[in-house]
């Protein structure tokens, strides 16, 4: 299975982002308001400058206290972000979100961003992938 297929799968509902200005703690009611756990941090809302995560906000109230929410998002977000393409194999991105213990992961073609994947749908793919090999392999063993 490829990203593009996973990305086929979730629809069309496009990338949350928010501007590296925005406040952490709008960020904090974007990720509530939408029930989801990455906000995008692009200045452009096509590339990426950053992601900033429910985790990321969690651990800075936990060493500074709500002070923080009142910090712009490019200061608590992490910049150094690991992309991948519409061809990519769900089993090489799941590898890189293991290894670097990250959830999240930009889709990019020619330098934009064209979705974001989550950890829970690569391995919901996978699943489905595996469901329809175990399937197909029932049925020849069964003859059909």
């Amino acid at each position: 299975m490829f990203v593009d297929q996973i990305l086929k799968s979730k629809g069309t509902e496009g990338v949350v982002t928010l501007p590296p200005k925005s406040s952490v703690e709008e960020a904090a009611h974007v990720l509530s308001d939408k029930r989801i756990g990455t906000v995008v941090i692009s200045s452009n809302g096509k590339t990426v400058d950053g992601i900033l995560s429910e985790r990321d906000i969690v651990r800075e109230l936990g060493r500074r206290g709500s002070s923080c929410l009142q910090d712009n998002v490019a200061e608590m977000m992490t910049s150094k972000i690991i992309t991948c393409a519409r061809e990519d194999s769900a089993d090489s991105v799941l590898k890189k979100m293991t290894e670097g213990r990250f959830r999240h992961m930009p889709v990019v073609e020619d330098g934009a961003m064209v979705g974001l994947i989550s950890l829970g749908d690569v391995v919901k793919a996978r699943l489905t992938e595996l469901a329809m090999e175990n399937d197909a392999l029932q049925s020849m063993v069964m003859g059909h």
